[in-house]
């Protein structure tokens, strides 16, 4: 009788296999990061003028801000005019593929564009582009 009763004591221990459930976590994980898309901005809200002929471009890395008060903001900070040409080389060290898009206020001064369009050239980069909103 009482080989009977140590034999139920020590039998097998029922455990939960953790292996599957981890490996679907990290499935999941993987899957979510891959879906995200990411969506670069300027950090400030522009009022940007509209236009019919605009369209939309894909592979811009530069953005830079142009506010109704005249600053000029790059990843989301402000920067000086006088910066605009380094910051713009070094971002484009880093992908010489892409381009710059101008988002300037509809309200913003035509020579204040004009000076951060002719400083993103200067810097190396050919394709600059201006953003509107389609009508």
């Amino acid at each position: 009788m009482r080989n009977r009763h140590s034999r139920r004591q020590s039998g097998s221990v029922a455990e939960i296999n953790m292996t599957p459930l981890i490996d679907m976590v990290f499935i999941l994980l993987i899957f979510f990061i891959v879906t995200t898309s990411f969506v670069k901005e300027t950090g400030v809200d522009v009022s940007r003028p509209s236009a019919k002929t605009a369209v939309k471009k894909d592979l811009a890395n530069i953005m830079i801000a142009i506010t109704a008060n005249g600053s000029i903001n790059m990843d989301g900070r402000a920067i000086d005019r006088r910066a605009i040409r380094a910051n713009v080389e070094r971002m484009h060290a880093e992908n010489p593929e892409g381009s710059v898009i101008i988002l300037a206020d509809k309200d913003a001064k035509t020579g204040l564009l004009i000076e951060v369009m002719d400083q993103a050239r200067l810097a190396g980069v050919a394709n600059v582009s201006i953003a509107a909103e389609r009508d």
